[in-house]
């Protein structure tokens, strides 16, 4: 087994003892990924994306995106997501964008909660696990 830290500046960087994503390549070549959390942070700024749940779940999707193309894989490989929201009563707006995102047919497994709170006051977070 072969454990690799995944970092691209097309996501936000990890401002913690954190990695934004571990890459886990087993000895049968099998790879799993497993990504941090991603808020609405344009990485591009820095800055913290103060919208909707629509424009916050378009740039958390997008994050989750370009953490995927660093570990050379894509939405059609993640296998489990568990998503977080600051208020579940916009789970239709967030699930509309999300679901965008799979190929039909091809939805991962997943986990929905309303929390307390997020950081920066995020509405949504959503982390991943990826398989390739």
């Amino acid at each position: 087994m072969k454990k690799q830290i995944i970092s691209t500046p097309s996501a936000p960087a990890a401002i913690g003892p954190y990695s934004q994503a571990i890459l886990v390549t087993a000895d049968s070549g099998e790879q799993t990924l497993y990504a941090s959390g991603q808020i609405a942070i344009d990485p591009s700024t820095g800055n913290f994306v103060d919208g909707d749940i629509v424009a916050q779940t378009q740039q958390v999707l997008n994050n989750v995106s370009a953490i995927l193309a660093a570990a050379g894989m894509d939405f059609s490989n993640v296998v489990k997501t568990t998503c977080m929201l600051s208020d579940i009563a916009e789970f239709s707006a967030f699930n509309e964008i999300y679901g965008s995102k799979f190929p039909a047919g091809a939805a991962p497994a997943r986990s929905t909660f309303q929390v307390a709170a997020l950081p920066k006051g995020a509405k949504v977070e959503v982390e991943i696990i990826a398989v390739k």
